[in-house]
């Protein structure tokens, strides 16, 4: 033992108990008054059963350890010896796997003497020296012969720790006084869990301490020990375990709503509380853990009961005893069947205990604190009847007699106070609820209306149902769809400096030809009057002139030393002269060679240039091109620009991706599936494709493998609403009720941290846009008073226009999910989670339903009821944008153009555009074109081609200005068509009509063919070019006639 600043030596001995045995005491020793030490060496023992109540008590019992002065003659009085401090050892490292453990802990001094007797002044004296100036420790070293866990027992086994915190919002009644005087109470917590396979075990929380109101509790205050009567004060404290703060929202128990923030703030701030912040530790074996799982199986409330009563009296308890204040919280331990989960913690409302309630909830009958009242009653009894044997029979101790350097045990009555404080401290149940309390009239409800709720937390040290790693999930992927083999590596270094050398010289070549025809012209050869040398020598003088030779030679100089570097390998200076002409030489060689095999590839009619030149379309336009075939039904157009894309990235996932969901529109399954499964290939980590690999198992009635995919996506960064709620719905529909909770109350997280995220950013936002308009007002303050009165004008206008063209909405994880499955056509998936949208509504039918509702029909081509449903939801939200353009799109296929008209022009007039405004501006410029209103087709079309061009906005406004006779332009709008998309045969078709027109009778024929190539459908355009044919043929032939006969006269 180490100690503080004394001044002189003392003897002193240690003595050593556990559960309210004594093991033995240790020899008296001699302080080292220079070292500040006392060697005690002192060594005993006690046998442990191997049974799961003996590793329990291991797990919260410690072992109390006192160290006693023992006076000198001179100092004695009435006491032989005074207590000086008292440190206890946990034993739970033997319980986790260690054999053996070294452990300094403090020595804590007692307030109230141990020893029989009132304290001495010696003994104050001792304390105060030793107190200071710092705490003395006691080292000590723990072992165990064998281990008291085989490596099989203890993966199998299991650690349960209870923590019951505090008591908020307590019943006015609680705080009533008994009797003429203030009597102290005592408040207790109770509740039963499993131990083994067959045996229950009572955990009774009997430290309660009443606080007044005025301030929160500490939030990193520390844990306390049970059993606290056996230990002195500064020993009630686990070490290193405090309480952390959790925000109220992520509690797991009840009075987690907005609405409950403003009660709980002030019960927990304002209002009296019982605090026990007592946590006890129990074992559970391998089969104790199962039934565990299993009582939770059948039972997810568990009761804990609460009581408040007098101090106890010491009196015999009844058989039937009546528990005062008796109340009960039901804490949902369902959540610990959520894989990897091993910590509940939250408030848990209290009601006055029913039998009839605790049936019903939690499937048990009797009350624990009744049970208690009861046994410690037996044990009161037996102790009245043979004290001296009030402490034998012990389950799972016993004293083991092999103490070395103890002395003998010369007073066995020395271990009675102990075990009369711990039993005390234990029959504190039965003493007070037998004793004589005045009566109080309390109501049934008075938890209810006081709103009475306890903060409990329970934590296991392994969860009940292990939690599958990402790792490991990964791994089930890889097995269901093999990684893509890398690509083959790009060209080397060398490769490309003489690719880039021949690109050089093929535009050198172009260059040259081009300057050369300019010169000469196209057609031109050597004769007599200019040979060759004179060509040569009068080109070369135009390239100079011109400046072009001087950017030839600086292009081909780059192009060289890449080669020099990269190709030869020749990067450091040449010293001898020789070397460098041998080196230059051999560069003219090669490249001379070089220079030969790129003009072949030039001028050869038989190699392919696959330069990226030749691709005149970007990724995004391909992208918008595809997208905008796949809504107007050009299916085939649509793949052919994916394919595209494919080819061009093949390394890139989204493409796969938005490719399947094309084929998921079309109903072909197959090829879907082998998309979503290319694209997880390519990268394993793409979660939209895991998802939607996940819905097509489904829909296969592969539901492991689904289960696979959606629980790997629900792994993938940043964290997704979606694929937490897809897991749910499949999980619900396997009847994996536990399950599928988890799953969804995720999915709830993660959508109310993605609004919060999303409301901290909005608020950003205006701050900035608040200085900023702060700092225009500060720089404008001279402006005149008539600008300043149109600015606040204008400043007020947005919020109000904001406000009627964008509806507040309620969003819920299936809201979300809806709109992914019905964005990549899963309509049988998207149809499971619009039932369970329509069931969490309290409104019954919401606007978002229905507008998804109609969404589902549209797609299944139901367009009858789509009418019907967009009808309803039109009336809940008439200045949606969106629901405007659906119901558009739901008139205009059904061919009623008048109506779908009328939507599209009101989507359009919002403030907030639709999210699919380019397909509701090429339909609405295609009903102006049908009804003859070219003017306003032309407007349309020509704001369709300024914000997202494409072959068809060009294509419309070419039809609209050659109907309004602006050949011209129109000419122009589908030459722009035609680049963009050189196989649309309509393009083609209105070219020819405007070459027919315009008197290029050659060109109409060849634009013609062209259209039929690209099998044109429209018969009309085929009538109206034979027409107009004609009409120009009849034209030239009557122009003739009209010619001859004027000759002849």
């Amino acid at each position: 033992m180490e100690q503080g600043k004394k001044a002189d030596s003392f003897q002193s001995f240690v003595r050593v108990e556990v559960d309210g045995t004594l093991l033995g005491e240790s020899d008296k020793k001699q302080a080292d008054p220079v070292e500040k030490r006392v060697d005690y060496d002192f060594t005993c023992s006690f046998h442990c059963s191997n049974d799961a109540l003996a590793f329990s008590n291991i797990a919260h019992k410690p072992i109390i350890m006192t160290v006693t002065e023992f006076l000198p003659e001179e100092k004695k009085v009435e006491a032989k010896s005074v207590v000086l401090g008292q440190a206890v050892v946990d034993l739970l490292p033997l319980l986790q796997g260690q054999c053996s453990f070294s452990s300094t802990v403090p020595l804590n001094p007692v307030n109230i003497s141990l020893a029989k007797g009132p304290p001495q002044d010696p003994s104050s004296k001792c304390l105060e020296k030793h107190s200071e100036p710092q705490q003395p420790t006691l080292d000590v070293f723990v072992s165990v012969s064998d281990p008291l866990l085989s490596e099989p027992e203890l993966s199998a086994s299991n650690l349960l720790k209870v923590t019951v915190e505090t008591a908020y919002s307590l019943p006015e009644s609680w705080t009533l006084l008994s009797g003429p005087a203030p009597t102290p109470c005592t408040y207790t917590a109770a509740l039963e869990v499993p131990l083994t396979e067959e045996k229950d075990q009572m955990l009774v929380f009997c430290e309660g301490q009443l606080k007044a109101g005025g301030q929160r509790e500490d939030y990193s205050r520390q844990r306390k020990r049970p059993h606290q009567a056996l230990l002195v004060p500064g020993n009630h404290f686990l070490p290193g375990a405090f309480f952390e703060a959790e925000p109220i929202e992520q509690e797991d128990g009840e009075l987690t709503g907005l609405e409950d923030h403003e009660f709980r703030n002030e019960a927990e701030i304002m209002k009296s509380r019982v605090s026990w912040d007592t946590e006890m530790r129990c074992f559970l074996d391998e089969k104790g853990t199962v039934r565990l799982h299993q009582r939770i199986t059948e039972s997810r409330l568990w009761p804990v009961e609460i009581m408040r009563s007098l101090a106890p009296l010491g009196k015999a308890a009844e058989e039937d005893p009546q528990i005062p204040f008796h109340g009960v919280a039901f804490v949902d331990m369902g959540r610990l069947l959520y894989p990897g989960v091993t910590h509940i913690r939250g408030a848990y409302s209290i009601q006055p205990f029913s039998e009839t309630e605790l049936l019903k909830k939690a499937k048990r009958s009797g009350s624990v604190l009744k049970e208690q009242a009861k046994a410690a009653a037996i044990q009161v009894r037996a102790r009245a009847g043979s004290a001296a044997g009030s402490c034998k029979g012990r389950t799972g101790k016993a004293l083991d007699g092999n103490n070395k350097g103890a002395k003998d045990s010369k007073e066995p009555a020395k271990k009675q106070p102990v075990n009369q404080s711990r039993m005390a401290a234990a029959d504190s149940v039965a003493d007070s609820v037998t004793e004589t309390e005045p009566h109080i009239n309390i109501e049934g409800n008075m938890y209810v209306e006081a709103r009475t709720y306890i903060i409990i937390e329970i934590a296991l040290e392994k969860p009940l149902v292990p939690k599958t790693s990402p790792e490991e999930l990964a791994r089930r992927v890889k097995a269901l769809i093999p990684p893509r083999p890398p690509l083959p590596a790009g060209p080397s270094k060398a490769e490309r400096a003489v690719q880039g050398f021949h690109r050089q010289v093929g535009n050198v070549v172009i260059h040259v030809a081009e300057q050369y025809e300019e010169l000469f012209g196209a057609n031109c050869k050597p004769s007599e009057d200019c040979n060759r040398e004179q060509m040569k020598a009068q080109l070369m003088g135009a390239l100079n002139v011109s400046g072009r030779y001087f950017v030839f030679k600086e292009q081909m100089k780059h192009a060289v030393v890449r080669i020099v570097r990269d190709k030869m390998q020749q990067t450091e200076p040449f010293t001898e002269p020789q070397d460098l002409q041998a080196f230059v030489s051999k560069l003219y060689v090669y490249l001379v060679d070089e220079m030969h095999l790129a003009m072949n590839k030039t001028y050869s009619d038989d190699v392919d240039d696959d330069s990226p030149d030749e691709i005149h379309l970007s990724t995004s336009q391909l992208r918008h091109f595809a997208r905008e075939a796949q809504l107007t039904g050009d299916y085939q157009q649509a793949a052919q620009y994916y394919q595209e894309l494919v080819v061009r990235h093949p390394c890139e996932p989204s493409h796969k991706f938005e490719w399947g969901s094309l084929y998921m529109l079309i109903g072909d399954y197959m090829k879907a599936k082998e998309c979503f499964h290319d694209a997880v290939s390519i990268q394993p980590a793409h979660q939209s494709s895991l998802m939607m690999c996940g819905v097509l198992a489904v829909m296969f009635e592969r539901f492991e493998e689904a289960e696979t995919f959606l629980e790997r996506a629900t792994t993938i960064e940043p964290p997704s609403v979606v694929a937490w709620t897809l897991l749910g719905l499949l999980q619900e529909s396997q009847n994996k009720l536990t399950l599928a909770e988890r799953a969804f109350l995720e999915a709830r997280n993660q959508l109310r941290a993605k609004v919060v995220k999303r409301q901290t950013q909005k608020v950003e936002e205006k701050k900035t846009e608040k200085k900023e308009q702060h700092g225009e007002v500060e720089t404008g303050a001279t402006a005149c008073s008539e600008f300043g009165d149109q600015d606040s004008v204008l400043h007020r206008e947005p919020p109000a226009q904001n406000v009627t063209s964008a509806p507040a909405t309620v969003t819920t994880i299936y809201t979300e999910t809806v709109q992914f499955l019905l964005q990549n056509n899963a309509l049988q998936m998207a149809e499971q989670a619009l039932s369970q949208e329509l069931l969490c509504s309290d409104g019954g039918r919401s606007g978002s339903y229905l507008i998804h509702l109609a969404h589902l029909q549209l797609l299944r081509a139901d367009y009858c009821s789509a009418t019907a449903s967009l009808r309803e939801a039109l009336l809940h939200r008439d200045q949606d944008a969106d629901a405007w353009a659906l119901n558009g799109h739901c008139h205009y296929l059904c061919g009623e153009f008048t109506e779908a008209q009328e939507s599209y022009e009101r989507s359009l007039n919002f403030l907030q555009q639709p999210s699919d405004s380019h397909v509701v501006v090429l339909r609405l410029g295609s009903i102006y074109l049908q009804e003859g209103k070219f003017e306003q087709a032309k407007v349309v079309y020509l704001q369709a081609c300024e914000q997202s061009p494409s072959c068809l906005t060009w294509l419309g406004l070419g039809i609209a200005c050659y109907r309004l006779e602006e050949m011209c332009v129109a000419e122009e709008a589908l030459t722009e068509a035609n680049h963009l998309n050189n196989q649309n045969a309509e393009v083609w078709a209105y070219l020819s009509l405007i070459c027919l027109r315009s008197g290029r009778q050659e060109e109409a024929e060849q634009f013609h063919k062209y259209a039929i190539r690209f099998n044109l459908q429209k018969n009309s355009l085929l009538k109206e070019f034979k027409e107009l044919q004609d009409q120009v043929r009849f034209s030239h032939l009557v122009s003739c006639f009209g010619t001859n006969s004027n000759a002849g006269v």
